[in-house]
């Protein structure tokens, strides 16, 4: 059923988030409501302060661990629950681990709000899955044609080499990456054969927390006790936030890498300082974020965090109808900025 524009749209923003009127329900809010439907775990889509939580059962955990004793409810993919006979589903995004879309549908018409996803499968995640909708409000922290992700094997392969040489040259590597999701998601691929991999304190508690759900292989967490002679050669995880801290001070002599999709802008990486970039996103590139709305079907799309005004432009060029949305939605920016939350240890 086509979206009506002369009705009232079955998802709309205002000051609290994503709000679906007929149901009393928001979908990632920015501000506390009684009820949040919750895409995933990163602090921008999942934040304290509602009453009732609803989000993927492997998710709970993980907000969990952020937010304290929230009451939570958890569902699978593809699992169909009402709220005022609204019909709210949730669906892999492939952002993170415990990642969703969510579908909604009411007398006909099919919403999706596809929170943060990407397409590529980081074989930690599960893989995101295009679903058919009338209106599909869409992230754009990568909507531009500049941006075009190589597959993730050819870069984990540059990353395990960049260990490998470091380590010959008696340098310990030190690997900056978004404390949950980046981080396992390197973890997962790198070749533990090359040497001992040791982690942030942030990265370590996140890791514990998704250890049930995913295979890693085995860490160290950086301590006091640890010694810098033990360090050496070794590969460390740590959160953007501990870059230039005192933290990494037993680690000389070392070389730093970022893996972030900002790190395709060779200005980038220059101003965080750092060795090498390694250009590694959990989110679309631009090719991907058209495959993914193609895919759909949908004919309204709504534009959200990102490059959205020139992404929102090239869709209505090519035939959608397309328009963006204000949210507090960050992207990736989250992994360029020091957060509280990820220098604890």
């Amino acid at each position: 059923m086509p979206v009506r524009k002369n009705k009232k749209p079955l998802l709309c923003f205002n000051e609290k988030g994503i709000y679906c009127e007929q149901a009393d329900v928001y979908l990632d809010p920015w501000k506390p409501v009684e009820k949040a439907i919750i895409t995933h775990g990163h602090a921008d889509h999942s934040r304290w302060g509602n009453k009732k939580y609803i989000t993927h059962h492997t998710n709970i955990p993980i907000i969990k661990h952020r937010l304290g004793d929230i009451e939570v409810a958890g569902y699978e993919y593809g699992e169909t629950f009402s709220i005022n006979n609204v019909k709210f589903s949730l669906h892999p995004a492939g952002h993170i681990i415990g990642s969703s879309q969510v579908r909604v549908e009411y007398k006909g018409e099919v919403w999706v709000f596809s929170g943060d996803y990407k397409t590529e499968d980081d074989g930690i995640s599960t893989p995101f899955e295009p679903v058919k909708c009338d209106a599909f409000i869409t992230e754009c922290t990568f909507g531009l044609p500049a941006f075009k992700w190589l597959p993730q094997e050819q870069v984990m392969s540059d990353i395990n080499n960049w260990w490998q040489q470091n380590q010959s040259e008696g340098k310990t590597s030190i690997l900056f990456g978004y404390s949950l999701g980046k981080a396992q998601r390197l973890l997962h691929a790198l070749n533990p054969e090359i040497g001992r991999i040791f982690t942030h304190g942030a990265i370590e508690n996140m890791t514990e927390v998704l250890r049930p759900l995913a295979h890693f292989p085995e860490t160290t967490r950086i301590t006091r006790d640890v010694k810098k002679e033990e360090i050496k050669g070794g590969m460390v995880l740590a959160p953007p936030s501990a870059h230039g801290s005192t933290w990494i001070r037993k680690m000389v002599p070392y070389e730093t890498g970022m893996a972030s999709g900002w790190m395709a802008f060779r200005g980038a990486r220059r101003r965080r300082a750092v060795d090498r970039g390694f250009v590694l996103s959990d989110h679309c590139d631009w090719q991907g974020l058209l495959s993914s709305i193609k895919a759909t079907g949908c004919e309204r799309v709504v534009c959200t965090h990102g490059y959205s005004e020139i992404f929102c432009r090239f869709l209505n060029e090519t035939g959608y109808d397309a328009r963006t949305a204000e949210t507090q939605y960050e992207g990736e920016l989250a992994e360029m900025e020091a957060k509280k939350e990820e220098t604890e240890d």
